[in-house]
């Protein structure tokens, strides 16, 4: 079934470069309030909502409040958890922020976009079928600031944004006038909502540098002044995967990777380990706190009822574990992510939930696209979540495909096909090497099944599944 009948462009045709036509369609589409299975939807809608995208950088899927974390304080993410659905099994295509943020903006796996570091710009035909271009085509005001994390080529920052505004840590800089940059980043994108056209609605994408670490800092994370009390008498424990014997039965060419490398720099002695992990922390609550400012903002410009927010993250992160500090790897620590969609326009038995399906970063580009009643390109190789949204049956995913294929020596290139039991990860470089873990009764991921011969078929057949998900999304001459 498709998740968004009726607005999809057939053979990858281009939107009109007529947006003000465009709205008008889209106004009568959303007033239709059609759902996703053709029945009437279960609130009445005047139009397209206003949107807003709150990434962060680096914040795995535990680092929430409303996750269990007994430990940080994120109550302004609880509270939107709270007040809209929070998908408890969300996961990233590519754990590396290059290439995440290019598949959360058009749709697509990294080896389809193709945009990772030290490549190429992302290119035209992408950049044409991104999220904001398409709603900016269809009259959309969108507004973009922070860390981009893509380049860029010339001219399409203008196609796909009203208002561009990125910026980098490090989070103090002298321009900044003692402000952080969490801070900084938020005072720019309410400056966006003050100038927003009531009868114009609008996307804004606020990405965060936070919770990353400034790598070239020896402090590493750098956090809000607000937050310095926070953890101050807290003991963070050590993490679960902890046991040397668990990284010193790695292959060389992972026990001497980039992840190494920066376990050295933040985490190698317990008096190191408990800073920094206190330091992660603050950043996050200091993006807390600035979502609070930005919810604020929407409640006192009238935007609230008619705004839907989502928040989430381009990768997960190592704190510790296995002997890492870092993504790039395919357990869930690494490709894990919070994601919540608050839509204040749906009834009160739909909100507050938590929805376990299998979903992935490529799911975001079709799913605002879908919210604004704006049609999805054939080309996008994710699926609107509006049939979760919105509580209704929708095609069940038994398995999701995560890759990682930058070219980086201390970075492995690697594969993985992860179902809701069963993970097999493969490294292209090292095929002498083979990771399978069963989920169920090792969630931690700390016992290789790979070598066991009585999972020799069941290694075989999640191989050839691999190799077959690579096969299919990958892009084919016309």
């Amino acid at each position: 079934m498709d998740p968004c009948p009726g607005v999809r462009y057939q053979g990858g045709m281009q939107p009109t470069s007529a947006p003000l036509v465009v709205l008008a369609g889209v106004i009568l589409a959303a007033s239709a309030c059609t759902a996703i299975d053709g029945r009437p939807a279960d609130h009445p809608c005047a139009g397209p909502p206003n949107i807003v995208i709150v990434l962060t950088d680096d914040q795995r899927a535990d680092a929430l409040g409303c996750a269990g974390n007994p430990i940080l304080q994120t109550p302004r993410m609880d509270a939107l958890a709270e007040s809209g659905v929070r998908f408890t099994r969300a996961f990233v295509t590519t754990p590396i922020c290059a290439a995440s943020r290019a598949s959360i903006l058009t749709g697509l796996y990294e080896r389809a976009h193709g945009y990772t570091f030290q490549r190429p710009p992302l290119a035209p035909e992408h950049v044409h079928l991104s999220y904001p271009a398409l709603l900016r085509s269809a009259g959309y005001r969108t507004g973009f600031v922070g860390k981009l994390g893509v380049r860029l080529p010339d001219g399409a920052a203008a196609e796909m944004f009203d208002a561009f505004h990125p910026r980098v840590y490090p989070y103090f800089a002298d321009d900044l006038g003692g402000r952080h940059l969490t801070d900084a980043n938020t005072d720019r994108a309410i400056e966006f909502l003050r100038e927003s056209d009531r009868g114009r609605p609008f996307c804004l994408s606020i990405s965060y540098n936070a919770p990353h670490a400034e790598d070239a800092n020896p402090e590493q994370y750098v956090w809000p002044e607000a937050c310095d009390s926070l953890y101050a008498d807290i003991e963070i424990p050590p993490p679960a995967t902890s046991d040397a014997a668990l990284f010193a039965a790695l292959p060389a060419f992972l026990r001497d990777s980039l992840n190494r490398e920066r376990w050295r720099w933040r985490f190698d002695t317990p008096e190191k380990r408990q800073r920094m992990v206190k330091g992660y922390y603050r950043m996050i609550s200091g993006v807390d706190q600035a979502l609070g400012r930005l919810l604020t903002a929407l409640e006192e410009q009238g935007l609230a009822e008619d705004t839907v927010v989502i928040l989430t993250s381009d990768n997960g992160y190592f704190l510790g574990e296995r002997g890492y500090a870092g993504k790039w790897s395919m357990h869930d620590l690494s490709t894990r992510v919070p994601l919540v969609i608050h839509d204040p326009r749906e009834p009160a038995h739909l909100r507050g939930r938590s929805v376990d399906e299998l979903t992935l970063n490529v799911d975001l580009a079709p799913t605002i696209l879908c919210l604004a009643g704006v049609p999805v390109p054939d080309s996008m190789q994710g699926r609107s979540l509006l049939p979760l949204l919105r509580g209704r049956a929708a095609d069940r995913r038994e398995e999701v495909f995560t890759e990682h294929l930058w070219e980086y020596e201390s970075i492995p290139r690697t594969e993985a096909v992860r179902t809701s039991r069963w993970k097999y990860v493969r490294y292209l470089d090292h095929p002498e090497y083979e990771e399978l873990y069963d989920l169920v009764r090792d969630p931690r991921e700390e016992v290789n099944l790979a070598g066991e011969e009585s999972h020799a078929r069941r290694l075989r057949e999640l191989r050839e599944r691999c190799e077959r998900w690579g096969e299919r999304l990958a892009p084919h001459d016309p």
